[in-house]
């Protein structure tokens, strides 16, 4: 079953439930995934439907980090119910040990030297971890390996 029928299905169920807690959040993430198929006039593919995805999850962190500065614990608790939801359909993330195996077998089969080449690597990261580490984590451990 792909991610974007794993979302349809979890729709109906919550729709079925009467649970609008999780409804919304899989609607707006739903509405995201069409509205980039009609932009770009195709289906998207796994590895897509996990940048929308991500793209989402990054919009609440950000929402919350600024309701809390706001003072308004609401908005956080529901951000933050959201969030919950749209993490259930990320694939499972890397342990550190995978990580930094992925990062050194990029470097070397790219014949990576120094800092200069960090986006030759940071380019075959990216797809090979969609979704599945932190690309923010990914750059700064990159840039530590090339750095030495």
């Amino acid at each position: 079953m792909t991610l974007k029928s794993r979302i349809n299905e979890d729709m109906k169920a919550a729709m079925r439930a009467r649970d609008s807690a999780r409804l919304l959040p899989i609607r707006m993430l739903l509405a995201a995934i069409k509205q980039r198929e009609i932009d770009e006039r195709k289906e998207l593919s796994e590895t897509e439907v996990v940048g929308v995805v991500e793209k989402m999850l990054k919009q609440r962190r950000e929402s919350i980090v600024q309701y809390e500065k706001a003072g308004r614990g609401d908005l956080v608790q529901a951000e933050s119910l959201e969030l919950s939801v749209l993490e259930a359909y990320m694939p499972e993330a890397m342990s550190e040990a995978e990580l930094e195996a992925a990062v050194t077998e990029v470097i070397e089969s790219s014949g990576a030297r120094g800092i200069g080449d960090m986006s030759k690597v940071m380019g075959g990261l990216k797809a090979r971890l969609a979704g599945r580490a932190d690309m923010g984590r990914v750059s700064a451990l990159v840039r530590a390996r090339l750095s030495d």
